[in-house]
């Protein structure tokens, strides 16, 4: 029998490759005869960006930038098909990852760095980006990147304004004399696992900037920035970025690019599977276990495992599912794409002590899956 095993990280926990080892360990201690492969996704989230590299075998460059806060820090990026492409991770220079807690704070935190990697892409000669833009710690519209890229912020008396959420309240003109030409002669692509749109209800600001750091009324403010930044971007450049689907995500970015770079917005996980091969490996195996940290109503708008399950289904191979936590009601959704879900939890805990035994947890699950596979399979 041969297993795929195709999973996305645990957040907070294990990064996707950490928990394919971990099934894996699982399979091979078990009594099934079987044959596992490994082949970790991501869906725009933090890692994606590694993931792609690896499966396409491109190369790293590392360079200075910085972080959200402005500071100097080393991150990379990656090249692939011959050097053409490069694969930007957001999380690498503006990522939530780089920052204590306490520091914590969207209207003082910029994606400045994330438009330096660009920059150096561009200096490599690349004609495509593809930027994964999740795990960031902003909710700047993209105006840092932007900024990297020579565009200026003036405000109604025409003098220029910083690019950082606080300072683009007073926003009134975008100025783009000095953008980076090359942009345009480079294909951008925005790698998103939320369709969250820039405003309303569902918007980066409400949903999302509370993750990041900010209070009730940091998010009415940063809320009132965006919508300021979608009517002067309307208002000179004709474009409407307020409902775009996947407009909202890593704090507005994909909105801000989308409107100003011809970025191009698509959902994560088909473009990751999509660039990766992973249809060929699908084709070679007989059962698909996948599976992050909560299998839910969320995971069904798009998410990896969804995306896992709907190529599976497509070629009538059934798909497992692993999860820390599944809804406790009866979910119709996941029922319609997972032959099975399992938690792997093995008694009551706290969430603390959860996250410290994925591993373990994942391993037993999976050896647990596979003699029950071994029982079928000996009948």
């Amino acid at each position: 029998m041969r297993i795929l095993i195709a999973t996305n990280a645990f957040k907070h926990s294990l990064n996707a490759n950490d928990v394919s080892k971990a099934i894996k360990n699982g399979f091979e201690r078990s009594q099934l005869n079987c044959i596992c492969e490994s082949f970790p996704i991501g869906d725009g989230g933090d890692g994606t960006g590694e993931l792609i590299i690896k499966h396409c075998g491109g190369i790293e460059v590392s360079g200075e930038v910085v972080d959200p806060l402005m500071r100097k820090i080393q991150a990379n990026y990656g090249l692939i098909d011959n050097r053409k492409t490069a694969v930007i991770e957001m999380a690498s220079a503006s990522g939530i990852r780089l920052l204590k807690k306490e520091e914590l704070n969207p209207l003082e935190a910029s994606t400045f760095g994330t438009g330096l990697l660009i920059k150096s892409a561009l200096n490599q000669g690349v004609n495509k980006i593809i930027l994964a833009v999740g795990g960031s710690a902003t909710v700047d519209g993209g105006c840092g990147i932007l900024a990297a890229l020579g565009v200026t912020f003036l405000n109604e008396k025409g003098d220029k304004i910083g690019f950082l959420p606080k300072d683009l309240i007073n926003l009134v003109n975008i100025d783009i004399t000095n953008l980076d030409a090359r942009i345009f002669d480079c294909e951008i692509v925005i790698l998103s696992d939320v369709k969250n749109p820039l405003l309303g209800e569902n918007s980066s600001a409400k949903v999302f900037g509370p993750q990041k750091g900010a209070t009730v009324e940091d998010v009415e403010f940063l809320e009132k920035v965006l919508v300021n930044f979608a009517e002067v971007i309307h208002r000179q450049f004709g474009k409407s970025t307020g409902n775009l689907e996947y407009g909202g995500a890593a704090g507005g970015v994909s909105a801000g690019l989308a409107s100003l770079l011809n970025a191009k917005l698509v959902n994560g996980i088909d473009a990751f599977l999509s660039l990766t091969g992973f249809d060929e490996a699908l084709k070679r195996n007989d059962i698909v276990i996948t599976g992050e940290g909560s299998l839910d109503s969320q995971t069904m708008q798009g998410k990896g495992p969804f995306g896992i399950a709907e190529r599976a289904k497509a070629l009538n191979i059934p798909v497992i599912g692993l999860a820390g936590r599944v809804p406790l009601e009866d979910a119709e959704a996941l029922k319609s794409h997972f032959e099975v879900v399992f938690v792997i939890g093995n008694e009551p805990t706290e969430l603390k002590n959860a996250i410290e035994n994925t591993a373990e947890n994942l391993t037993r699950t999976a050896e647990q899956i596979a003699n029950l596979l071994a029982i079928s399979y000996k009948r």
